[in-house]
């Protein structure tokens, strides 16, 4: 496996515990608020193979709990299941990022045990997900059924939306609100605009908004905030 980045230490990206942040080259949306969009191309150059991944893991044992692998979209790497399965023999629990297009490899890490949270990305509201994902024929079905499992409680998880101004209004909330309504957990997230996000001319919404926002999808689950505010 290619490693692209790392982040060696991290206190926010897996809830609960000290993690290793994993970057995977590769993604199938196009997302044009995407703030790593350096990594969606399978040709970005890596920093590491896996062998230097668990030397690295080696020395942190007792010093980290965890690793959180994101992208790209993770789920995209066939050699995925196998690195988590090592990592996991190390003692360390795992983390997923993940845009919801492969339900069936999502399932499968879950089902054998090798996933102790998941954070799916819910980019908008449903008719506005090819727009938003930046895939104009875009289908909704398989992240639909990523949806349906994660709130079936199988394994711990949490649904977030990155808010962006140009793509996002109080109704897109209120449907992605009854979309996922009953949800354990779900965060609204403040864009920031980068050198790397695709499409220029984009704005974050004020902080008002997003509170607005927020008070909009508090009511369909058990426990939503802010994020980046």
């Amino acid at each position: 496996m290619k490693i692209h980045g790392i982040m060696k230490m991290s206190l926010l990206d897996f809830p609960g515990y000290v993690a290793a942040t994993v970057f995977l080259g590769g993604c199938d949306m196009r997302c044009p608020f995407c703030h790593n969009f350096e990594l969606t191309d399978y040709n970005a150059p890596a920093i590491w193979e896996e062998a230097d991944l668990f030397k690295f893991l080696d020395t942190r044992k007792g010093l980290l709990d965890g690793v959180a692998f994101t992208g790209g979209e993770p789920l995209l790497r066939k050699d995925l299941p196998e690195v988590i399965r090592k990592i996991r023999e190390m003692g360390f629990k795992i983390k997923l990022d993940t845009n919801g297009n492969h339900p069936d490899k999502l399932i499968a890490l879950v089902e054998e045990g090798l996933l102790d949270y998941v954070a799916m990305d819910i980019k908008n509201s449903p008719d506005k997900y090819p727009l938003t994902c930046g895939v104009p024929d875009f289908s909704m079905e398989n992240v639909r059924r990523s949806v349906d499992f994660l709130l079936s409680g199988k394994v711990p998880y949490e649904f977030r939306t990155t808010v962006v101004k140009n793509y996002h209004t109080r109704d897109d909330m209120e449907n992605i609100g009854k979309w996922i309504d009953g949800a354990d957990k779900y965060f609204l997230q403040g864009f920031v605009e980068r050198d790397t996000v695709p499409v220029e001319g984009l704005s974050a919404c004020s902080e008002e908004q997003m509170k607005v926002f927020l008070d909009i999808v508090k009511p369909y689950v058990k426990e939503a905030g802010l994020r980046g505010i």
